[in-house]
């Protein structure tokens, strides 16, 4: 009897140790899942995390996706043209050797009035123009004043007396052109008209003769836009309203409906020896658009509705693949690449990778790439 109570003594002690080891491998089974579930939770291996208070100090901006109206583009080259009236030509009003007033160049800002050059007739055969105007003048009065009384004893007839009076008349209208812009250092040409030296045709110590285009100024208050399309996209010429263009010195984009621009003509055929059509517009100089500057043309048509765009500035490009960042949580974004369709210049079209709701960085995209290239920002730490 003994001996059957020891031997279920014995059974009972080892089921207790086998049922304490299960129990306890239970637990740390159930601690193991626990922490791999709280890992996955924390963080996910495309995860990038950027501090909210670092994102503000990189200005990282951000846009809800929305589908919304974008027209068709036609993408290509052009050119910034002078608006007709904008441009004068100063010529030379007389004779004579070219002195600048001052230091002139193109782009050089010259009032109305302004003195630009003196023409001078020192050392030149014929001397001054002006006084010579001057001597024409007041001979030809003389002459007139001494036929009046002759003319009424008729020893003048009254046609002899006519043509003096209009050879005075000639000869003060011809002094009278010179006399005011005359001084010491010469005839003197002013401005016509506010603007900006576009050209400079002559050198300082240049002889010019009367007549003699001197240089041209612009305005440059209204310019034209030229953009020159390929055949391929006659048909739809029709559909464009207006442009967006990009210049390379500044690389911003200006949008023509914001400069009081409109279309001015389409053209109906290629211009000789051009394979390009000219699309014409015209608009206001409200930025420092350099005239004769080329540019790259976003010609914008008929609109089209339910269509996903971003701004330009939110894509990123890695080896001809491109991607957006989107903001999963207030400190967690995430790269998505998508692919790509028409841009404006301002905007872009995405065809796949994005869908309405989704939360993308519009600026500063670059400070989020940096981010996840580094490894200086720990994920969510944990502890065993």
């Amino acid at each position: 009897m003994k001996k059957i109570y020891f031997l279920m003594g014995a059974w009972a002690v080892s089921a207790l140790i086998a049922c304490h080891h299960h129990n306890h491998e239970e637990q740390h089974s159930h601690e193991t899942k626990a922490e791999a579930g709280h890992d996955e939770h924390a963080h996910h291996d495309d995860e990038i995390i950027l501090p909210e208070k670092k994102a503000s100090t990189a200005g990282i901006v951000t846009e809800t996706v929305k589908p919304d109206t974008f027209r068709r583009i036609i993408k290509t080259g052009g050119q910034i043209l002078a608006a007709p009236g904008e441009e004068i030509t100063v010529a030379a009003t007389t004779a004579g050797i070219v002195r600048f007033a001052r230091t002139l160049t193109a782009g050089t800002h010259t009032a109305h009035g302004n003195i630009l050059l003196h023409l001078t007739a020192d050392r030149i055969e014929g001397g001054d123009p002006t006084e010579r105007a001057r001597i024409t003048y007041q001979n030809a009065r003389k002459e007139y004043e001494r036929a009046l009384p002759l003319a009424e004893k008729q020893i003048v007839t009254q046609k002899e007396l006519e043509n003096l009076k209009a050879a005075s008349e000639n000869a003060r209208i011809a002094y009278e052109a010179l006399a005011p812009s005359h001084s010491r250092q010469g005839t003197a040409i002013a401005a016509p008209a506010s603007g900006y030296v576009k050209t400079i045709l002559v050198k300082e110590g240049e002889y010019v003769t009367t007549g003699q285009p001197l240089l041209t100024l612009t305005k440059n208050r209204r310019l034209q836009l030229r953009a020159d399309v390929s055949e391929r996209h006659y048909n739809a010429l029709s559909q464009i309203s207006s442009a967006h263009f990009r210049t390379p010195y500044d690389n911003s984009v200006y949008a023509l409906e914001k400069m009081h621009g409109h279309l001015l003509s389409v053209g109906k055929s290629q211009e000789k020896n051009s394979p390009y059509i000219p699309v014409v517009f015209e608009f206001d100089n409200t930025g420092n658009i350099v005239e004769g500057g080329f540019a790259e043309v976003f010609l914008t048509g008929d609109a089209r509705t339910n269509v996903i765009t971003v701004p330009v500035s939110a894509l990123t490009e890695e080896q001809g693949l491109y991607f957006v960042y989107l903001q999963e949580d207030k400190e967690i974004y995430r790269k998505q690449e998508v692919k790509t369709g028409a841009d404006d210049g301002l905007r872009i079209e995405i065809l796949t990778g994005l869908k309405p709701g989704d939360r993308i960085v519009t600026q500063g995209a670059y400070h989020v790439k940096l981010a996840s290239a580094s490894n200086i920002i720990p994920a969510h730490p944990h502890s065993h």
